[in-house]
């Protein structure tokens, strides 16, 4: 395994760089956190400065290592974060572009790449808890089409969402991991009713969605019937490798300026909170190692099981990262418009999203360590 960069890389690395310092601080002020349809608008229209600058192809047409030096670099130089493009182009694109046929590459990839589609994420269900396997939205075949009937919890952006990459149970005699299917599904579909959720922070990213008999196409299924779950996995492997890697980048970045804010506000003197933070250093600089490695090992563009680790252990350090800032701050931590107060809201939600720690703990167990199946 190789770390360095090639001179190719270093090139890539110098002029996305170049390009960045030019058009950051011609872009338009953020909108507000809780005004979706302008955040969409935002996050498309960066997307697209990025399509017509030769960048948007990072995501599926380079290799991983071009890749990584993107969301490096576009993290460091505090570029706009892909916000409502995040499932798209971090989840069901990657998944598409792996597993699709090369008709559904023509008609998917091309709109998220350039700015004009949003998708959302239909996986997690309000009776299912962490055992994904267990969702009971049933879809039925009916001639071209299949008829949808279910409800998803957490949707992530559903309600400017245009596609939403759904899990469906279309054999519920099969065993449970055997009997699902990938759908994508059109968000303005008849039957589909969607009911946003504030989360702890006060934003409303989230969503309930309700499927009352709606139709999808089958020329919209990704992969075989039934074969859903490894389909599944694949884009589970994009969403805990390589989508939290610009979030490593500036967890980095809230360590240098916690260590800031300690030493001017006498925080710094406490040897115990100087510990803390050293040690936050040394898991975050190994927690860069294990991306770069990760990176590095998928070269067939879809990361291996050493995502579940690196999932697994960043977002405890991403825990411990924001209640180390709590305590830098003293009571000021009880202010939300102080910086990183709500980000350790957030933060509260990683040892769950994208499978719980339990979960991982399982994969590194059987998969990794070889250790028998628990009953």
């Amino acid at each position: 395994m190789n770390l360095t960069y090639t001179p190719e890389e270093d090139e890539f690395r110098a002029r996305l760089r170049e390009w960045l310092g030019k058009v950051l601080p011609t872009l338009p002020p953020k909108p507000s956190p809780d005004d979706w349809p302008a955040r969409r608008a935002y996050d498309l229209g960066w997307q697209r400065m990025l399509y017509d600058a030769g960048y948007a192809h990072v995501h599926w047409d380079a290799s991983p290592t071009v890749r990584l030096i993107f969301l490096e670099e576009t993290e460091k130089e505090g570029a706009p974060y892909v916000g409502a493009g995040f499932v798209g182009l971090l989840h069901a694109g990657p998944t598409i572009a792996a597993e699709g046929s090369e008709e559904q590459r023509a008609r998917w990839l091309p709109p998220i790449l350039g700015g004009e589609e949003v998708w959302c994420q239909g996986f997690s269900e309000p009776d299912a808890g962490s055992d994904l396997a267990a969702l009971r939205t049933r879809a039925r075949r009916d001639g071209d089409d299949y008829v949808v009937s279910g409800s998803k919890i957490w949707t992530s952006h559903a309600e400017v969402a245009d596609w939403c990459e759904l899990l469906v149970r279309t054999n519920p005699a099969a065993p449970k991991h055997r009997g699902i299917t990938w759908l994508a599904m059109p968000m303005d579909a008849p039957g589909i009713t969607v009911r946003p959720l504030r989360t702890l922070a006060g934003s409303a990213e989230f969503a309930e969605v309700f499927l009352d008999e709606v139709r999808i196409p089958v020329a919209n299924r990704v992969g075989d019937e039934d074969d859903g779950w490894r389909v599944t996995m694949v884009t589970l492997s994009f969403e805990r490798g390589t989508a939290f890697v610009g979030e490593v980048v500036a967890c980095r970045r809230v360590l240098r300026e916690l260590a800031g804010e300690a030493r001017k506000n006498g925080r710094w003197d406490d040897p115990v909170l100087r510990r803390r933070l050293g040690r936050l250093n040394a898991q975050f600089r190994a927690l860069w190692r294990l991306t770069q490695w990760n990176v590095s090992e998928a070269e067939s563009g879809v990361p291996g099981v050493g995502s579940s680790v690196f999932k697994l252990r960043y977002s405890q350090a991403r825990q411990e990262l924001y209640d180390t800032a709590a305590d830098v701050l003293g009571a000021d931590c009880l202010d939300l418009d102080r910086p990183w107060m709500l980000d350790r809201l957030s933060s509260l939600s990683y040892t769950i999203a994208a499978g719980t720690s339990q979960i991982q703990q399982n994969i590194v167990a059987e998969r990794i360590l070889g250790l028998p199946k628990g009953r």
